[in-house]
């Protein structure tokens, strides 16, 4: 009997001839691999990506880039001033080359903030009954009124009431804010006032010439009755950030004041730009309030 024979009528085979009697086998071992092809596999390395973009994100980015996104110098311009000591955060200086920061860090160049965002600017014509805050435990904010504006992190430039309306500037420009809300320069404003009873001639003058309250001299760039209206509506113009210092002002001189309504910033208008709604300023705007 040959071996071959032999091992046919033992119905096994040694493997070696082409009639091999062994069964295929599914055994985790020998399954065959599926490989993902087409829409899946487009869909889990879009996956991958983003799972690795949020790990990335968590551990913040780069502190070279972060400059170089800023539009201060290149990466390898930013290696070299970072070595020099010229890059602080949360104000320590780095030197350490690959350090790591995240977006709300306080990253500075030469003493100044930078911010890798795109520069925004935003005006807002405020409706009654939001707060001027970046706080999201004050109820409704003008923050939710312009979160679909941009994704940068804009910040108001001053302040109104929650019940006053009007004009209200919003930016991640550190260099412009720091000089529109500068104490000595500031953001010249004009404002609608109307008081619960008409203002007497003797107290616009005292007002136009400047009052002392709480030993404080507090000035108005300038001070009118609106045209046509009672006279207990008035047009102030004043450079500070804040509108608290209207009723400051008023009740200083036993007034109330009704309705606070910011018409203008500089030369920015309320034209075209109903109750409620924002705009992008355009670039002669922004030029314009560059040269303050």
């Amino acid at each position: 009997m040959s071996r071959h024979q032999e091992s046919s009528r033992d119905g096994k085979a040694s493997g070696r001839g082409s009639n091999n009697l062994r069964s295929k086998s599914n055994a985790r071992g020998n399954a065959p691999i599926k490989r993902k092809t087409g829409a899946s596999a487009d869909k889990a390395a879009s996956a991958a990506k983003g799972s690795s973009q949020k790990n990335k994100d968590k551990d913040g980015i780069r502190l070279n880039k972060y400059i170089s996104n800023s539009g201060v110098c290149s990466r390898r311009e930013a290696d070299m001033y970072i070595a020099t000591g010229q890059v602080s955060v949360n104000g320590e200086i780095i030197n350490e080359m690959g350090y790591k920061v995240k977006l709300d860090d306080d990253v500075r160049f030469d003493g100044t903030r930078i911010n890798p965002e795109p520069k925004a600017y935003v005006l807002l014509n405020k409706p009654k009954g939001f707060s001027v805050t970046t706080s999201n435990e004050k109820g409704m904010t003008v923050m939710d009124l312009v979160a679909p504006a941009t994704k940068s992190r804009i910040q108001p430039v001053g302040r109104l009431g929650r019940n006053a309306t009007g004009l209200i500037l919003f930016t991640n420009d550190e260099k412009l804010m720091q000089k529109l809300t500068n104490s000595k320069a500031g953001l010249p404003r004009l404002f609608h006032i109307e008081l619960d009873k008409n203002l007497k001639a003797e107290d616009l003058e005292k007002i136009s010439k400047g009052l002392s309250v709480d030993g404080k001299k507090i000035f108005v760039e300038d001070i009118s009755y609106v045209n046509g209206s009672p006279k207990k509506e008035i047009g102030l113009k004043l450079r500070n950030v804040g509108s608290s210092v209207i009723r400051t002002i008023f009740e200083h001189l036993e007034y109330q004041v009704v309705r606070v309504d910011c018409v203008t910033i500089a030369s920015l208008t309320k034209k075209d730009l109903p109750r409620g709604k924002y705009k992008h300023l355009s670039q002669q705007e922004i030029n314009n309030l560059m040269m303050l």
